[in-house]
């Protein structure tokens, strides 16, 4: 059945772009934040598809990181001269959203093109985070993962433990973490990006509140509500960890991969985009799993959230141009390119039909450990406080997160004291952006 629809969307993708070879190329400019082998992957994307066809021509421009695509991209729509695709990093989603008159949504786009399109192909747990309360989609998902614990098996084994028997819950973590630092391991466990899976994933997975209004889907008038019991519970714990020497801190971003691949750490828990790299880089066996949860709080696992990226539409460009978007998004989901993709940076599949794929080609058989997040991620049907953040000014309340996550494990606030204030700074930068854009 998934074979015939495959076949079926490649003769109506062929036959979409059965042009005449007399008429000019419309270039469609992307605009992306991903450099070194993802960069080199993505040209491979865009070389493909102005392969397939001569009447569009995508050119990818990698506009440095995250924050810097964005802030480009917001730069070139006031000067009138924007990209056609901007990508943009989830917790720009607001953003993105508020910013009326610069973007033209997907459904829009996909709707005026004819281009073969159905919304219901696409992971709900991915999608959700790009459409409206309606379910209509604003921006297309694109580089879309999720954090993961990943574990040195022969760590485990010199520690006298199962390699196939990861931990479940943060009290076996912090077990295991015991026994691994008596092997000679420097400290137990480490994390990359501790506001994204600590704070903001740990709220989903255990199905607590992060803010009011449905973590912001509902309305600008939200605020944060991540300085509740058990999140300063987990927080407080780690920074107990961490003077035991069981935990240490990794830094921004995912600057601890290092303590990882370099064996200073035995259990990590990072994105699941992290999967090729450590592939690459670790001389040693290693597993993932599902992230660790308390077992005693109700409803516990519930289900991850995402982040990564996704590719948002800008306004002020000729209706063809439109037309060769759409038409570029729909080889773009097509179940052999994102396979593929999938396959090759373990971000996840963003359609069902690529995961299908996928599992069909025996790909999670060769390689176990990169169907960890799609489990995790579809584990159970999101609830509202599972379903995705959508705040203002989020890339700015991060960074404070940050910091006082920092003053927390450097001892100079508790972990109740740090939240706290990170929710007072926060809620600041939330009234902020409600009074922009009413």
């Amino acid at each position: 059945m998934r074979r015939s629809r495959l076949v079926l969307f490649i003769a109506v993708f062929v036959l979409g772009l059965a042009v005449t070879g007399a008429q000019a190329v419309t270039e469609i400019q992307w605009w992306h934040a991903h450099g070194g082998r993802l960069g080199e992957k993505v040209n491979a994307i865009a070389a493909g598809f102005n392969s397939l066809q001569s009447k569009y021509r995508v050119v990818p421009t990698y506009k440095g990181s995250y924050p810097d695509t964005m802030t480009a991209g917001i730069a070139a729509f006031r000067s009138k001269n924007p990209p056609h695709i901007l990508q943009v990093f989830e917790v720009g989603t607001a953003t993105m959203m508020a910013a009326r008159g610069a973007i033209k949504p997907v459904y829009e786009v996909m709707a005026e093109s004819g281009v073969p399109f159905d919304p219901n192909a696409y992971l709900s747990t991915v999608i959700s985070y790009y459409t409206t309360p309606d379910g209509r989609m604003l921006s297309m998902p694109f580089n879309s993962s999720t954090p993961v614990l990943y574990y040195n098996k022969d760590a485990f084994r010199k520690a006298g433990l199962d390699p196939n028997k990861p931990p479940k819950t943060w009290p076996e973590v912090a077990e295991y973490a015991r026994k691994l630092v008596k092997a000679g391991y420097s400290a137990g466990f480490s994390t990359a990006w501790i506001s994204w899976i600590h704070l903001e994933n740990f709220s989903a997975w255990h199905n607590v509140p992060f803010g009011t209004k449905q973590n912001g889907f509902g309305g600008l008038d939200t605020e944060f509500v991540f300085n509740g019991p058990l999140q300063v519970r987990h927080i407080q714990q780690l920074a107990d960890w961490q003077k035991e020497k069981i935990f240490v801190y990794g830094g921004r971003r995912n600057l601890g991969n290092a303590k990882f691949s370099s064996e200073e750490v035995a259990m990590y828990t990072e994105s699941s985009a992290g999967y090729a790299g450590f592939k690459k880089t670790c001389k040693f066996e290693f597993g993932t799993s599902m992230l660790p949860y308390w077992p005693d709080v109700p409803g516990a696992p519930q289900n991850t959230i995402i982040g990564g990226a996704s590719l948002w539409v800008m306004a002020g460009h000729p209706a063809e141009d439109y037309r060769g978007v759409a038409t570029f998004f729909g080889y773009l989901s097509s179940p052999s390119v994102q396979a593929d993709w999938h396959q090759f940076t373990g971000y996840l599949p963003i359609t069902t039909d690529a995961y299908y794929l996928t599992k069909g080609q025996g790909f999670y058989e060769k390689n176990p450990g990169m169907e960890t997040a799609l489990k995790q991620m579809t584990l159970h049907k999101p609830t509202e406080n599972s379903r995705g953040l959508r705040f203002g000014n989020y890339v700015q309340e991060r960074s404070i997160i940050y910091g006082e996550l920092e003053a927390i494990f450097a001892g100079k606030k508790s972990a109740q004291e740090g939240l706290d204030d990170a929710v007072a700074a926060g809620n600041k930068l939330l009234r902020k952006f409600e009074r922009a854009h009413k």
